[in-house]
């Protein structure tokens, strides 16, 4: 990668990680207080909430990013997209929030959590995040996320006391969405021209915004429906927190490996848009090995320290989560890989109609496995659910890309990093049993993490692996400098 192109994956991955600092910090505490029946009515209605949001957005924030790219070196094009954008994602959501408040504002037992996520939805219309992310502007986007995250963390520990807090949660969350889209406004002269409102059209962008947003609401299905499905096929609400807990783990350990595809989105677009076809291909082959790299230990890691790290996290009463982390883990696998596949391929170089035929087939698979694993298994089948589903859309990513892409050299670079995290895995196995068997649970995860960490590096070094001996290279470069 680059140096813009580094430099913005660390700003990504530091701007996903402050997304979820929010839960990662209070999450232990949030679980504790407000139980496992407040945690799944919170799931279930910000579930909810998220749909409104995403058949309200129309897939222009997608959209307007990978435009908005094609238009990098054009301020005055680049400005109307942005603002021709606005004006009709406002348009859709003032239409998504009339829906809203109609079917679930003013009945049912949830109303009033309903009506105080409406400024989540209006937070949604003052979104401008897709431009700088299309610009490849991604410390702005940083800046804004890290003093609105500190915040949400400290109103979370004051205003949230007892189990009857959920409404209290629910406003911090919808809070700091909308101060956090507001602030990136602040920002944003710098970088546009002055509209001229006469040449305005924005309802030319429904059609190619409606080719992206077709393909987002199959992926909603497996993200969001679980927890609706869940929460619905279900009295026990409970069981939406199990796998609602376990999921937030998964998605923590997902935001590392898939921050890349966010930044290589837009500069594969821009790259595309200059016919630069064989920096592409060559783009995609190291993302490839970099998801590996990162995904392999990370998936059975988590599921090393499992029985130890949920009870710990989560606290008591949250056992079967034990059992949905270790069915849903693979999605760090199959979701990395179908971001380099999809999001950083077939979406910037205009082939939606795959993306779409991939994730639908995914969204269907996970639909009619849910209906049948969920009455049966509970959040464990609906975590199997999603595995099946991933495994589906990458298939058939991987079977759009063949042509472009040897298929057998994408897989088989795997290998390195495939047996590095099985011996990895085994030490840390051997060292539970021989050494750490009696030892608390923290000091166990530590010990844990510091042995896996080693072992896999070594593991690396041992078979030469070149992005380990690229990375070092450039440590011993940087040294020297110095």
């Amino acid at each position: 990668m680059g140096k813009k192109l580094t430099a913005n994956y660390i700003y990504n991955l530091a701007y996903q990680i402050i997304n979820l600092i929010f839960p990662l910090i209070t999450t232990p505490y949030v679980s504790r207080i407000l139980g496992a029946d407040g945690i799944g009515v919170y799931s279930y209605t910000i579930s909810i909430v998220t749909y409104f949001v995403l058949f309200g957005s129309l897939g222009i924030s997608l959209y307007g990013q990978r435009q908005i790219a094609f238009l990098q070196t054009k301020p005055k094009r680049r400005t109307r997209v942005l603002f021709e954008t606005l004006l009709l994602k406002g348009f859709t959501l003032a239409i998504a929030i009339g829906l809203f408040v109609w079917l679930f504002a003013f009945k049912g037992e949830y109303a009033r959590y309903y009506r105080i996520l409406l400024l989540y939805i209006v937070a949604n219309i003052l979104d401008i995040s897709y431009f700088f992310q299309g610009m490849e502007e991604f410390k702005m986007i940083v800046k804004r996320n890290f003093v609105v995250k500190l915040l949400s963390i400290a109103c979370t520990f004051i205003f949230v006391k007892t189990e009857n807090d959920i409404s209290n949660y629910l406003l911090i969350y919808a809070l700091s969405t909308l101060l956090g889209n507001l602030s990136l406004w602040l920002w944003l002269p710098k970088f546009v021209a002055k509209p001229d409102l006469n040449e305005f059209n924005v309802f030319r962008h429904v059609r190619p915004a409606l080719a992206l947003f077709i393909p987002q609401i199959a992926v909603q299905i497996y993200t969001v429906l679980d927890k609706v499905m869940l929460g619905s096929l279900l009295t026990d609400k409970a069981e939406v927190a199990y796998y609602e807990q376990s999921h937030k783990i998964v998605i923590i350990i997902l935001t590392v490996v898939t921050s890349l595809g966010t930044v290589m989105m837009p500069n594969i677009a821009h790259k595309f848009a200059n016919k630069l076809m064989d920096e592409i291909k060559e783009d995609i082959y190291k993302s490839f090995r970099f998801i590996y790299l990162l995904a392999f230990p990370m998936m059975f890691g988590i599921v090393s320290i499992a029985k130890d790290l949920i009870p710990l996290f989560l606290g008591d009463g949250y056992e079967a989560s034990i059992t949905v982390l270790y069915v849903i883990s693979p999605i760090v696998l199959f979701i990395g890989m179908s971001t380099v596949s999809g999001v950083q391929y077939l979406l910037p170089t205009l082939r939606q109609t795959q993306y779409t035929i991939s994730v639908s087939a995914g969204a269907a698979t996970n639909l009619i496995l849910n209906f049948i694993l969920i009455p049966h298994f509970k959040s464990a089948g609906a975590a199997l659910a999603t595995i099946c589903a991933e495994l589906i859309v990458t298939s058939l990513q991987f079977v759009f890309i063949r042509k472009d892409f040897s298929i057998v050299k994408i897989i088989f670079s795997s290998a390195k990093y495939l047996i590095s995290g099985l011996v990895m895995t085994g030490c840390i196995f051997l060292a539970n049993t021989l050494l750490l068997a009696s030892a608390i649970p923290f000091v166990r995860i530590a010990v844990d993490l510091i042995i896996g960490g080693i072992v896999y590096f070594v593991m690396l070094f041992v078979l030469k692996d070149d992005l380990l001996k690229g990375f070092i290279k450039g440590l011993r470069d940087r040294n020297a400098e110095v």
